[in-house]
């Protein structure tokens, strides 16, 4: 059993999680209430680990030397995290929460939960370096040769959420894997279509296939100037319906997982589609980032709850 003055420590460095997750809610419905409370505290440390690194590469200023320096800094100190509790565990054995939390009173709380959540769910810890890789590209890719290069770009900065949580809920099987890489992948590029203006004004990003843009006749001055041609807004919904396929040949994931862990997926499959929508509704408005409303967010519980 876990002493208890670590336990203490260690539900307390949950608790920081969980309140990054709260703080942050409508960037991560996994986080969700829909999900198991048991679970909750666990998908919080991902999504706060996800959080921080967000923040340093796209909320802090300064040189990108700098920035991808802290990032690598996290990789280190989780490597150092998961070696810390491995080697408590060969000295004393391992305890109901896998041995974690033996590491040093000033270790840093997020490290001290998602160690604990990794070995206790036997997560892939590869899959956070992915993120912490995609996050480092953040600091001086800001333009994609083609949509191979957004998809990877995809790979590594929202596809490693969706497994580790099909890896916490144990579902972690090929077909569920491939059609987890869809929904996430989609997620993520119709986050690009909802945020075109912030991206190239904020960052100077560009996160449209270069070769499909030329051949649509589009420029990068035209997104930087905001154009409302008609054929910018014809290939900005042509990559928004692109994401919408896919989306679609994901979708039935959210059919297969069981109980609360598949409602939570479809009713994150329909409010994407339902962002989607609303992004095509918006006509010549390609700039504009859609709200969903109350009746929207409504809908879309009642399609995850009716399996429709």
């Amino acid at each position: 059993m876990m002493a208890g003055r670590d336990h203490a420590r260690l539900q307390s460095a949950y608790a920081r999680c969980v309140a990054v997750a709260r703080a942050h809610y409508e960037n991560f419905p996994v986080a969700s209430w829909l999900l198991p409370r048991d679970l909750q505290i666990h998908v919080a440390a991902i999504y706060t680990f996800a959080r921080r690194a967000d923040d340093i590469a796209d909320e802090e200023r300064g040189p990108a030397n700098a920035r991808i320096a802290r990032l690598r800094a996290m990789g280190a100190a989780l490597d150092d995290a998961l070696s810390a509790a491995a080697a408590a565990d060969e000295q004393s054995g391992p305890s109901e929460q896998d041995g974690q939390d033996k590491q040093g009173i000033d270790a840093d709380p997020l490290f001290i939960a998602l160690a604990a959540t990794i070995r206790r769910y036997r997560l892939e810890p590869g899959l956070f370096h992915d993120l912490l890789d995609a996050f480092i590209q953040d600091t001086t890719k800001t333009r994609y040769a083609d949509f191979a290069e957004v998809l990877d770009y995809c790979r590594r900065s929202a596809n490693p959420v969706g497994r580790l949580m099909l890896q916490l809920f144990q579902q972690d099987d090929a077909v569920n894997l491939r059609d987890s890489d869809l929904i996430c992948s989609s997620l993520q590029i119709i986050n690009f279509m909802q945020d075109i203006q912030q991206d190239v004004l904020e960052n100077d990003r560009v996160y449209l296939p270069l070769d499909e843009m030329a051949a649509a006749g589009v420029t990068i001055a035209d997104i930087k100037g905001q154009s409302t041609a008609p054929h910018v807004v014809a290939f900005v919904q042509a990559q928004t319906r692109r994401a919408r396929r896919m989306m679609r040949d994901g979708a039935a994931l959210g059919q297969r997982l069981p109980g609360r862990f598949g409602l939570e997926i479809r009713a994150i499959i329909h409010g994407g589609l339902r962002v989607c929508e609303a992004l095509l509704n918006q006509g010549a408005d390609i700039y504009s980032r859609p709200r969903l409303g109350v009746t929207d967010k409504l809908a879309i519980l009642a399609k995850a709850v009716l399996r429709l």
